[in-house]
């Protein structure tokens, strides 16, 4: 049977490649971002991988928008059967140098428009007692970071959210599964278009992965909802072992190694960059910025830790390995602090 899909922020980055590959499968999808050059370049992607794609501009942090789409989706190809949140924005700057209006527009993008997706979705599968929601999370969400306060914040409010909602439905026995894919640094787009205060060019942390890893990601979680959340990628895990086993030594070390990790080298002037925190910029035509962000240099092509993933047998010697790895990179972080 033809699966419905709605993918949000599907103009660009892992949204985009996982509509591609909802596309290989012959899939119905429906594409929701603000940016009509990008909209355009992904519902392109999907119709030459063979499936069918219905571009709807939305924003969404405005919840009436989001239901408007999910309407017009619904009345071309049918019932929704998958919807995946993956729309966000960011600011890259200390939390000093961000103002209240950018700090709440990265919160309404990037949590409550994870909410007003899960709501509309909700709306729709409940009644059907069938349907999957992926919330595309981050590392991030786990471990938060200096230069990114409104992004990190954002995660960890998804993360709470979705948990309550999960108890919610297996509360009600309902068939509707919910599920989160943590993802490690990708190379997207939107290293050149965020808002950012940096005096150089931000970039992500390595290790860093191509959005067509993160996407295959995605699609496995859709298939497999019923676990609470999926990883993709990175050293993430030994991090996260060593928050809990030394956080204050780990916020010292981030708090010395954080701002130069998150810039390049090239030196940036003030103003010169666009940026979408309120406006895309992938709106006029011929601005359509695709999957891949500048980095692809430097990115992985596979993911060891989603194979492992896939695979419930190597958890015991997953979860063995990732002890010791945490347990030494604590004492490391001990031995600079």
């Amino acid at each position: 049977m033809t699966q419905t899909v709605v993918i949000t922020g599907a103009s660009a980055g892992i949204a985009r490649a996982t509509a591609r590959l909802y596309g290989a499968r012959g899939a119905n999808v429906g594409l929701i971002a603000r940016g009509q050059a990008g909209l355009d370049g992904a519902a392109q992607d999907v119709t030459e991988a063979g499936g069918q794609a219905l571009a709807v501009p939305t924003d969404v942090a405005e919840h009436g928008q989001v239901d408007k789409a999910a309407t017009e989706v619904e009345a071309q190809f049918g019932s929704i059967d998958v919807w995946i949140n993956v729309a966000f924005t960011s600011v890259f700057a200390p939390f000093a140098e961000i103002t209240p209006d950018e700090f709440r527009r990265v919160t309404e993008v990037s949590y409550l428009g994870f909410v007003n997706g899960t709501m509309v979705a909700l709306s729709r599968m409940r009644p059907r007692d069938a349907g999957t929601i992926v919330q595309v999370g981050s590392a991030l969400s786990e471990r938060a970071i200096p230069l990114q306060s409104a992004y990190c914040g954002a995660k960890h409010a998804i993360n709470g959210f979705t948990e309550s909602l999960r108890c919610e439905l297996l509360h009600e026995g309902s068939s509707v599964h919910v599920t989160v894919v943590q993802m490690p640094a990708v190379n997207t787009p939107q290293f050149s278009w965020v808002l950012s205060r940096l005096p150089r060019h931000p970039q992500p942390v390595p290790p860093i992965y191509q959005p067509e890893v993160a996407a295959r990601g995605v699609l496995y979680a859709a298939d497999h909802p019923r676990r609470k959340q999926y990883w993709v990628g990175g050293s993430t895990a030994a991090t996260l072992l060593a928050q809990k086993v030394a956080p204050a030594l780990l916020d010292r070390y981030l708090a010395r190694t954080g701002f130069d990790s998150q810039q390049t080298d090239q030196e940036v002037r003030p103003g010169s960059r666009p940026d979408n925190l309120f406006d895309p910029v992938d709106r006029p035509a011929g601005s359509d910025h695709g999957a891949q962000g500048i980095f692809g240099d430097r990115s992985h092509q596979r993911s060891a830790q989603l194979w492992m993933s896939h695979h419930p047998a190597l958890a015991g010697g997953i979860a063995a390995s990732t002890a010791l790895a945490g347990g030494l990179l604590a004492r490391g972080l001990a031995s600079r602090g």
